[in-house]
């Protein structure tokens, strides 16, 4: 949580050792792509108006060989494709779980449409889950009892009575697969050193490898109950002391942690092939945790990527994206996953708010073009009150579940994520874009039914006309103030 101050993707993991002496890969090279004769569906969401994803515009393409630069543009060429997109979602907490269990059954269904169904919703394809409780549960709990270091008394019952189901019924919403991973924030309170598993503290050494294997005995038993497993983190904000569930890993802790423990005991159980993901906190000491992670070709060989959150210390709209390119040009043969964002200090009052959308928007299309392969919010659901939450640190999710009224409150952030999820699928190759006005942020990519999707954002108060200009051929458009507008072209 904040702290406060791919069946399609098919990547080979190699040593850094090797990769960090090559160069970065240049785009790969599609068949050549022509717009003429192509329409585009554009899709709408505006503040001051009922639109809200909806079909709002179609275009037709003419040919115009040379833009003017009097002619606001956004250029897409479909021709030069970068990273393959493993899928968008949100997090199923012990919170979302609770919340959605205590709605009307009529509400369960709408909400169950709304994230996961591809065509009446947004098609959530991603899902985040935690090992045993976070802030967002409502009280500690772990699934062994204490000092059990062969976890012989190892249960997930608690999870049976609301996160389980929870997951099963989104699973079936999403046409019977969710690509799913798991988090911890601490280590049960018997295997750290400050005896809690609030406020930080860390591991205890003589517990390294007990701690390796609650993950086996979690992912097994969950895998056992129907929930297939894609990947995990190795641990949630690992720099925080937070009044919640958290551990700190220094960089070098996780490295040993992982080449000595963690990442043997996975492949030793039959789970290597389960995707490792390091880092797991901000984008601030992204590179610092890189380089120490993936500068080691022991520790190197079992991670997949890094995780990263949004919670840095930022202004204005400066959410340090360059540290991603960073990232991602020094190591381009790991992968980089949103792992966890939301807007915190959460009022009921403030829920048609247009800047919780906007702050979506903004990380999205920076987070896709700086190289990112999947992106998770963090709840997908929560009450009235912003949580359940064991320490109060409530917070806003993209639908607010009203329990007291039984109905669902859709916030702005819903639809911006949409804006994405919804066009963006599962294989779709990110591709060249770029905008003549810093007013319009844009990003693109092509899917694997050849449709191509331009996301466009305006956060200003001023209306901007642009051309969609792919290769010579350029389709007029109209861009809304405080807007995010998906072109479809077909």
């Amino acid at each position: 949580m904040p702290s406060r101050t791919l069946s399609v993707l098919s990547l080979t993991i190699l040593g850094l050792s090797a990769a960090a002496q090559q160069p970065a890969p240049k785009p790969a090279s599609a068949a050549p792509y022509s717009a003429a004769g192509r329409q585009v569906q554009v899709y709408t969401t505006a503040a001051g108006t009922e639109l809200r994803l909806a079909a709002a515009d179609k275009l037709t393409f003419q040919a115009q060989p040379q833009p003017l630069e009097t002619q606001p543009t956004v250029f897409v060429d479909p021709a030069h494709q970068f990273q393959t997109l493993l899928g968008i979602g949100g997090a199923m907490t012990d919170a979302a779980a609770e919340t959605f269990a205590r709605l009307p059954k009529a509400q369960q269904q709408e909400f169950l449409q709304a994230y996961y169904s591809p065509s009446q919703g947004i098609g959530y394809t991603l899902a985040r889950t935690t090992i045993h409780s976070s802030d967002f549960s409502s009280g500690s709990y772990t699934y062994v009892a204490d000092n059990d270091k062969e976890l012989k008394s190892f249960s997930v019952k608690h999870d049976e009575q609301f996160r389980i189901p929870f997951i099963k019924q989104a699973q079936a919403a999403a046409g019977g697969r969710l690509t799913m991973y798991v988090s911890p924030w601490s280590p049960p309170a018997w295997m750290k050193d400050n005896n809690s598993m609030l406020q930080g503290g860390k591991l205890r050494p003589e517990f390294r490898q007990a701690w390796a294997n609650y993950f086996v005995k979690f992912i097994r038993e969950y895998e056992r109950q129907g929930i297939p497993m894609w990947g995990l983190t190795v641990q949630n904000e690992p720099m925080a002391k937070q009044r919640w569930e958290s551990c700190i890993f220094t960089a070098e802790e996780e490295r040993d942690f992982v080449k000595g423990y963690l990442g043997p005991t996975l492949k030793k159980a039959g789970l290597g092939d389960k995707k490792l993901i390091g880092w797991d906190h901000n984008r601030d000491l992204l590179y610092q945790r890189a380089a120490t992670l993936f500068d080691d070709p022991e520790a190197s060989k079992y991670y997949w990527g890094l995780g990263y959150h949004w919670y840095e210390t930022w202004t204005g709209s400066a959410m340090q994206f360059d540290n991603l390119r960073r990232v991602h040009e020094t190591y381009p043969d790991k992968n980089l996953i949103f792992t966890e964002g939301c807007v915190e200090n959460f009022k009921l009052d403030n829920v048609n708010d247009w800047k919780l959308g906007e702050r979506y928007g903004h990380s999205m299309i920076n987070d896709f073009n700086a190289g990112t392969v999947a992106w998770t919010d963090w709840n997908v659901l929560l009450n009235e009150t912003g949580g359940p939450n064991h320490v109060g640190n409530f917070c806003y999710a993209p639908i607010i579940g009203d329990t007291k009224a039984g109905k669902l409150i859709y916030t702005n952030a819903y639809h911006y994520i949409g804006h994405f999820s919804k066009f963006i699928r599962p294989g779709a190759r990110r591709i060249a874009t770029a905008s003549s006005r810093d007013v319009l942020e844009t990003t693109a990519f092509r899917n694997p039914d050849g449709t191509v999707a331009v996301v466009v954002m305006n956060r200003t108060d001023k209306e901007q006309p642009f051309q969609l200009w792919i290769r010579g051929q350029a389709a007029p458009a109209t861009s809304r103030p405080h807007s995010i507008m998906t072109l479809v072209v077909k």
